[in-house]
């Protein structure tokens, strides 16, 4: 008996949301496994960077590309080849055995969910089209979602507890399976008549130079940051960056347009955009080292006690709506990123008092899990209602873009500062016994979770490097709290003069970014 329209509407709304839950639980799930990883593939900080930041800068590169392929050639077709692929590289990435090569999968892994979650909004978009049935179909996804980013350190922890960390992405593998034969079953295809040509100079130069800063920022402080290869990355991002510029400028169709920054809301709502990513999810790579390498908490604990940081982010949505509503985003916006702010300043504290736990670290964690989650819906609202219509899509990808190369890169800085103060405690107490590649090194090893690493050196204990440990996260948290609180200030000072316009004037500013 064929399925009717409802019952296939029912089963696209459960294919999208399961593969929203897997790109959440990709982003959540997988920090708190990092020391594991570096213990039983031998790595070190900068693999462990890379295995997060391998996966960001793969969606990115695809994320505008997988939107214009899904455009032309059908977002259902593109769905179906985005969720098998996202499927055999978590099963690649479960059976790796070494560093390098979960990277590299990491990387593939990356490229299928990019265009896994370009294909969700088209997908929902298209299948419900009546305003409540679409309310209540982009609403179950976004708490499917939020639960996936939300609950994924716990589930992670859980995972390594009762098995093995291969199975944080094995899951994967059924629940692809899964995914596809909803997809197959309830899923309408779709396409773009009037879809443009892929910006491949657009994406090309965009990858290149996040790449090559991405790799300068974690590769210069073993090597150098005056080494021949060093500069080479540096000269890379720099040429990259400024061929997108000009790429852009004299592209028919450019996926970034860059006349939607004189709309003074987008721009305000992007700054909320690289606010977010500037520190709470980077510093989701590094609170689970605090955590097992600090405190010495086990990685269920570990899990459990990332629940206060990730789990505000899924009950303050709603709130953030009705402040919108009554105060406009340009008040909520920076307020969330105020509360950020002072939530790793709180964490800050509490990182450093005498007999640190989860609980001296509750009250930043809670604040900055609330600001995030104050900040999070705004944003994405804004970004796409400031500009017309026919823009939206160009807008929620300068949007998702924004957040990844700015997580991508504060992944790398975050590394770079937290070896630094690990290194700048180690130099206090030994002076100049080490010379700097041997203090970098052993502040690397120290970072990376090994506290053990100072065993071998006279006058180096175990209480030692979790002082330097405690020193090195405490460098972090002044950057992440400082820097958001700049952001959250820019993104106010951008979205005032705005309130003070008349409509006449948003109206020409709008009209010309068409």
């Amino acid at each position: 008996m064929p399925l009717s329209q409802s019952g296939k509407n029912t089963l696209a709304l459960s294919a999208v949301s399961l593969a929203a839950l897997m790109f959440g639980l990709e982003i959540s799930s997988v920090p708190v496994i990092l020391p594991t990883l570096e213990k039983q593939l031998h790595g070190d900080l900068r693999d462990m960077q890379w295995v997060m930041n391998a996966y960001t800068i793969a969606c990115t590169t695809v994320l505008m590309a997988a939107g214009t392929l899904a455009d032309r050639y059908g977002r259902r077709r593109v769905f179906v080849l985005s969720v098998i692929a996202f499927g055999v590289t978590s099963l690649i990435c479960g059976v790796a055995q070494s560093m390098p090569v979960l990277i590299a999968s990491r990387f593939a892994q990356g490229l299928a969910g990019g265009a896994m979650l370009t294909c969700q909004m088209a997908i929902l978009s298209h299948q419900f089209q009546a305003g409540r049935e679409r309310g209540r179909a982009f609403a179950i996804f976004g708490i499917v979602f939020g639960a996936g980013l939300g609950f994924g350190p716990i589930i992670g922890g859980a995972i390594v507890a009762l098995s093995n960390w291969h199975w944080v992405f094995l899951v994967h593998v059924p629940l692809s399976a899964l995914t596809w034969v909803l997809i197959a079953l309830g899923a309408q295809e779709s396409r773009d008549p009037q879809a443009h040509k892929l910006d491949r100079a657009g994406i090309a130069t965009l990858s290149l130079a996040v790449l090559g800063l991405t790799y300068y920022l974690t590769q210069a402080p073993e090597q150098g940051f005056a080494s021949p290869v060093a500069l080479a990355a540096l000269a890379i991002a720099v040429i990259g960056s400024i061929a997108f510029v000009i790429a852009e400028k004299h592209s028919a169709h450019p996926m970034f347009d860059f006349a939607v920054f004189r709309i003074r809301d987008f721009s305000g709502s992007i700054m909320g955009s690289i606010g977010m990513n500037f520190s709470f999810w980077p510093f989701m790579i590094y609170l689970p080292i605090y955590y097992q390498s600090a405190l010495d908490y086990d990685t269920v604990s570990a899990g459990l006690a990332l629940l206060a940081y990730t789990l505000p982010t899924l009950l303050m949505p709603p709130l953030a709506e009705r402040l919108s509503a009554r105060y406009s985003s340009g008040v909520v916006i920076p307020l969330g990123l105020f509360a950020i702010g002072a939530g790793f300043l709180a964490m800050r504290y509490g990182s450093a008092v005498e007999h640190a736990s989860w609980l001296s670290m509750l009250p930043g964690a809670l604040l900055a899990g609330a600001g995030l989650g104050l900040t999070n819906t705004p944003v994405t609202n804004t970004t796409t209602a400031a500009v017309p219509s026919s823009r939206a899509g160009m807008a929620a990808g300068i949007d998702m873009s924004a957040r990844l190369i700015t997580l991508a890169i504060n992944i790398a800085l975050m590394g770079l500062i937290l070896v630094a103060g690990i290194a700048a405690h180690l130099r206090e107490v030994f002076g100049a016994r080490f010379d700097g590649t041997q203090l970098r090194q052993l502040a690397g090893r120290i970072a990376a979770g090994d506290v053990n690493a100072l065993q071998s050196v006279s006058g180096g204990t175990h209480e030692l490097a979790h002082a330097a440990l405690i020193e090195g996260f405490g460098w972090v948290l002044w950057y992440g709290g400082i820097g958001v609180c700049v952001l959250a200030a820019l993104s106010l000072a951008i979205f005032a003069p705005g309130r003070a316009r008349s409509s006449a004037n948003d109206a020409q500013a709008a009209s010309c970014a068409q």
